[in-house]
């Protein structure tokens, strides 16, 4: 069973920065994608970086240059480091994993956590 759980949010002030971590658990398909999203008050989710199961990082335009994605496979944990923040980046910040497995590529999500810079 897969499982994500999200932590490091919290509020900060304009141009501070933030270390998230997503702790991963029952991935057994060895291709898979690791990634971020963010949910702003009133909107949609939107994607905001993936890392693949080779290493590749792909990051939304709005986050580029700002926000870097690691994976640390020894300990199964996902990294989104956030700075120069500003307060359209505020928002529920979700962990993702997609995961090629049999019966078709499946989507797994944590329960998020809450990120807050006052405008």
């Amino acid at each position: 069973q897969v499982r994500l759980v999200e932590s490091g949010g919290g509020f900060v002030y304009p141009g501070s920065s933030l270390s998230l971590r997503c702790d991963y658990s029952g991935i057994i398909f060895s291709q898979y994608s690791l990634g971020w999203f963010r949910q702003a008050p009133g909107k949609q989710r939107e994607w905001l970086a993936t890392i693949t199961s080779g290493g590749a990082e792909n990051y939304a335009d709005s986050v580029k240059g700002r926000f870097t994605i690691a994976r640390d496979k020894a300990v199964n944990a996902l990294y989104l480091q956030l700075n120069r923040l500003r307060p359209e980046d505020t928002g529920v910040y979700y962990c993702n994993a997609q995961i090629a497995e049999f019966r078709g590529p499946q989507d797994y999500w944590g329960r998020g956590t809450q990120v807050t810079i006052p405008s």
